[in-house]
């Protein structure tokens, strides 16, 4: 069997990482950026540490700022027209997910025009062309984009939300930069964090799992896990530890897929809006008992990375039972909510959310092969 690794052609990382950006720019001989970001990043001077240094160059660019939560189809097109008219010839994708997925679905379309209705993307879509170059700067500590080859669109239409896998999405270059992650506030530091969490363990538990991506999920659960409490609180290198955990289980899920907790995601975000990484913190360990009898001894590997003592003489159960339950306690001391109904979960949503989990594309990854009564079951036991 053969397996696949794909990752960024060039990265940095650390504080103040975000001065490469010029010589980034320079030596590849781009002309004029459209700059891919939300209107509160621009308020509040966060994409300025970029458009500062650029001006200081004279180095020209273009402001897209009208990216939402949960990107949809219509916000793709209307940045795929606002590059058409801007003369650009590369993307820069300034803040968490939602501008990051955005520029990648923008520069598929521009080189792969015949994809121009954002639909015939999902999936595993056979575009021929790499997408526009695309410089990645993430400002949360959570979704990994800038490193990987998926991206997440919502069909405000049909209420759903799907995947795309296209190595030609891949950012050219990104520069994962804590400084730009410092505005952040506590709840969203918690939040991406854990979805940063659930990215290493679906990935280490995923069907697709092998030795190089278990390499690179471990590291990152023992990373998030040491380091997630400091960063929500504010506290010595925290967030800049959470910058390299979360690019790390990038590193690994974007090449083996995840599994049910995304797939049940997925479908808060399209019907409430949830963001992404709260949906996700909250289904993590419940999932993760789901499946626990079929992960054979990987919790016990997970409890150990999570700083769980005595692992090697638990029983396979207890170990199981270990790494559940060092989930929900760093869900309970970063504040994610226990409950669906918490976050604006509906109960008579539960049917139609459980048939999209179903057939998210994250599901056919879980290490337990489920069905549509189960992923109800488990809707309403979270509720």
């Amino acid at each position: 069997m053969a397996y696949r690794m794909i990752l960024n052609e060039t990265s940095y990382f650390g504080a103040g990482s975000i001065c490469n950006i010029v010589d980034e720019v320079i030596k590849r001989g781009f002309k004029k950026a459209l700059i891919v970001t939300d209107k509160d990043l621009i308020k509040y001077n966060v994409a300025t540490k970029v458009t500062n240094l650029l001006d200081k160059a004279g180095l020209r660019y273009q402001i897209f700022d009208e990216v939402m939560p949960n990107p949809t189809i219509t916000m793709v097109q209307k940045g795929v027209q606002t590059f058409k008219n801007s003369g650009a010839d590369y993307l820069i994708a300034i803040g968490g997910g939602s501008p990051q997925d955005t520029a990648k679905a923008i520069g598929i379309i521009i080189n792969n025009p015949q994809f121009a209705d954002v639909r015939s993307l999902e999936g595993v879509a056979p575009t021929t062309k790499a997408a526009v170059p695309t410089i990645a700067i993430p400002t949360t500590s959570g979704t990994a984009a800038e490193v990987t080859i998926n991206y997440v669109i919502t069909d405000q239409e049909k209420r759903r939300k799907f995947v795309c896998v296209d190595p030609h999405d891949i950012p050219t270059v990104a520069i994962i930069d804590s400084d730009m992650m410092a505005s952040m506030p506590a709840s969203l530091k918690a939040a991406t964090g854990v979805d940063a969490l659930t990215h290493a363990i679906e990935g280490y538990i995923t069907k697709g799992a092998w030795e190089l991506s278990d390499m690179f999920h471990i590291k990152a659960i023992e990373i998030i896990a040491r380091s997630l409490r400091d960063s929500v609180n504010g506290i010595g290198k925290g967030g800049e530890d959470m910058a390299l955990g979360q690019y790390i289980a990038g590193m690994g899920f974007s090449n083996v897929g995840l599994g049910l907790v995304h797939g049940m995601a997925h479908p808060l975000g399209a019907f409430y809006g949830t963001a992404h990484g709260v949906a996700n913190a909250v289904l993590l360990p419940h999932i993760m008992a789901y499946n626990a009898d079929f992960t054979g001894d990987k919790y016990r590997d997970i409890a150990k990375a999570m700083g769980i003592k005595g692992t090697d003489a638990m029983t396979i159960d207890v170990a199981r039972q270990a790494a559940i339950l060092a989930v929900k306690q760093l869900n309970i001391d970063v504040g994610i909510p226990a409950t669906l109904k918490e976050i604006g979960v509906q109960q008579e949503d539960i049917t139609m959310l459980a048939k999209a989990a179903f057939d998210d594309v994250c599901t056919g990854g879980n290490p337990r092969n489920t069905n549509i009564p189960d992923i109800e079951a488990l809707y309403r036991a979270i509720y």
